[in-house]
């Protein structure tokens, strides 16, 4: 006689079926990064937070370090300023984060602001002053900064980051002047050091039609182009 193996269930009552696939429209398809839980690695890898709300995380006391973006002319609609309206013990707020911004040099470079928000610090990239948009040059240089910046005062841990994907007053663009794919974004964070959370944009829960992973390098199984295809960027 055979035995029948009963699927564990993952809500209570009726709940497994109502929440079955459906035409929901945010949704994504997590898959696992490892066929086996005994392929465990210290290696330095970044862990992406879907479904996680960021703000809901920072008020929650969960990060000590935000990486994000700033510019010096208007960040009323920007995740900096989000968090500071949102910190009861914050003294900043739009007006003073973007006259903060303007204070610093244009070097033609990019630039790493701090804001002591008191529940956390914010460690902002702030784009040349001649660049109408974010590169992806900026965020390499960005986040060599932050990883050494992180290195040196391990206090900042646990950190996380923006993915900087659909942005509106600090787009970021690659070398076509197109918004680069969330994975030329990552590697362009991780191959400078860089090792944290990262949130992808709200719009990406959309892509209930594409397999997404929750850590990132991604698995060797997935790779989709040969090492010449990736977009290049200059450190």
């Amino acid at each position: 006689m055979k035995t029948q193996t009963l699927r564990s269930r993952i809500y209570d009552g009726e709940g497994d079926r109502l929440m079955g696939p459906g035409d929901a429209v945010e949704k994504v398809v997590l898959l696992p990064d490892s066929t086996s839980t005994r392929d465990v690695s210290n290696s330095p890898k970044l862990r992406l937070l879907w479904g996680q709300y960021l703000l809901e995380d920072i008020l929650a006391g969960r990060y000590r370090t935000l990486v994000c973006s700033v510019n010096a002319f208007d960040n009323s609609r920007g995740i900096i300023a989000q968090v500071a309206a949102a910190l009861p013990t914050s003294q900043w707020d739009e007006p003073s984060i973007t006259a903060y911004a303007k204070r610093f040099p244009n070097q033609g470079k990019v630039t790493v602001i701090k804001y002591d928000m008191d529940a956390i610090e914010v460690l902002a990239l702030l784009r040349p002053t001649e660049a109408p948009s974010l590169r992806l040059e900026d965020v390499a240089l960005g986040f060599k900064i932050v990883a050494e910046m992180i290195r040196r005062k391990t206090s900042r841990l646990p950190v996380a980051s923006v993915s900087f994907l659909g942005g509106r007053a600090n787009r970021l663009v690659d070398a076509q002047g197109n918004e680069p794919t969330f994975e030329t974004v990552l590697r362009t964070m991780y191959e400078v050091g860089f090792s944290g959370d990262v949130y992808p944009a709200p719009w990406m829960w959309g892509a209930s039609s594409t397999g997404v992973y929750a850590r990132y390098p991604f698995p060797e199984s997935s790779s989709r182009c040969a090492p010449e295809d990736h977009e290049s960027v200059s450190r």
